[in-house]
């Protein structure tokens, strides 16, 4: 295939006009090593890499933490038709047992059709700091237990790429020290303070659950996880910019103290896709008005919308489109390994390629 006259989106996070090729699924450099030489017409288009995203749990009316894997399937369907063709399936804090139930579904999962790759798995919960479970529930959150990572990944076929830890809680340094070459450590759902998040970092996390979200605030004497992971330059750092979770001059500003690290997730659940109603969340019921989600208390409870129209709120926020692109590309690729193979347009990854008009309204996926 010979994608023609697009704006392709270079890995320098700038557009240059000129043909894509694609064979055998792959990206390679020139026309002679293309068999296929079907055209699409590109004019007047950006060429995009596919949308990376390492934080959802579901969508239309599926929940990864269901265990259902034909219903995993639907997710990967519509997440696909929606420009995400890399995901991460995440994990609630649930009871021990249905953790290791979905996780040993997950090791024989198959993917097939107009499907989302399977990137990896994000397991959330249910390492958490109960002060600041957020939409976790408090019964099932456990202290941080390396004994039982290795098992769920191991259950799973090792395709856990994430985990977040509250580094505030007794034994989360162990933890980061003993799986920190083992799986990504992500610091969030945490009450802690900029000292011990510092400590958890120099320990080997490098990353952030849906920063702002969760967490305590950054205040001036106070800075908190928020102004510890700012400083690591190794750090990247979630942030859900569906106009719920965090307020636009928050989103500008995490851009200017994340250079280069943010990583835009839609953190969205099985409501996403679905029309206003009641639906279920890690065991709790859940109202979705809107692209609000929320608990009975008023807890927002993850997010009713999709990684693409998450980018496309950021730049209506003023995030230059060029960043917000590797936002939700580049950067996650990044964050979890795997910029190898996908999150952009490089003659040798694989051709997960996005068409979209000048507003960034999706055309095409390929």
């Amino acid at each position: 295939m010979i994608i023609k006259n697009g704006l392709v989106y270079q890995e320098d996070k700038t557009f240059v006009k000129k043909d894509l090729y694609i064979n055998d699924g792959k990206i390679v450099e020139g026309p002679e090593e293309v068999t296929d030489k079907t055209e699409v017409d590109a004019t007047g288009l950006l060429v995009l890499p596919g949308l990376v995203d390492v934080h959802s749990h579901g969508a239309v009316g599926c929940d990864f933490s269901d265990g259902d894997m034909e219903g995993l399937g639907k997710i990967l369907t519509y997440e696909r038709a929606h420009g995400v063709t890399s995901y991460c399936p995440t994990s609630m804090t649930i009871d021990k047992e249905e953790l290791r139930r979905i996780f040993k579904a997950m090791g024989s999962f198959t993917e097939s059709g107009e499907m989302a790759h399977v990137a990896g798995i994000n397991m959330e919960g249910p390492f958490l700091d109960v002060n600041k479970k957020g939409a976790h529930l408090a019964e099932h959150v456990m202290k941080p237990d390396v004994d039982f990572f290795r098992e769920c990944n191991a259950a799973s076929g090792n395709k856990i790429r994430l985990v977040t830890l509250a580094p505030n809680v007794e034994g989360a340094m162990e933890f980061t020290r003993a799986l920190r070459d083992e799986v990504v450590i992500s610091l969030g759902h945490t009450a802690a303070d900029y000292e011990t998040s510092r400590q958890a970092l120099q320990a080997g996390a490098n990353h952030v659950t849906h920063l702002c979200n969760a967490m305590m605030p950054l205040e001036h004497r106070k800075p908190g996880l928020i102004g510890a992971a700012s400083e690591d330059e190794n750090c990247y750092a979630e942030l859900i910019s569906d106009g719920i979770h965090v307020h636009e001059s928050m989103v500008r500003a995490v851009f200017k103290m994340f250079p280069g690290r943010v990583v835009l997730i839609s953190d969205s659940m099985r409501a996403t896709g679905m029309a206003d109603g009641t639906y279920d969340l890690g065991g709790q019921q859940v109202t979705v008005n809107g692209k609000l989600a929320t608990l009975a208390d008023g807890t927002i409870a993850g997010s009713a919308t999709n990684l693409y129209d998450c980018m496309r709120t950021a730049v209506s926020f003023g995030i230059p489109r060029e960043e917000a692109i590797a936002a939700a590309t580049m950067n996650p690729a990044k964050s979890i390994g795997v910029y190898g193979q996908v999150g952009s347009l490089t003659p040798g990854k694989r051709a997960d390629v996005v068409l979209a008009d000048q507003e960034l309204k999706l055309v095409k996926v390929i």
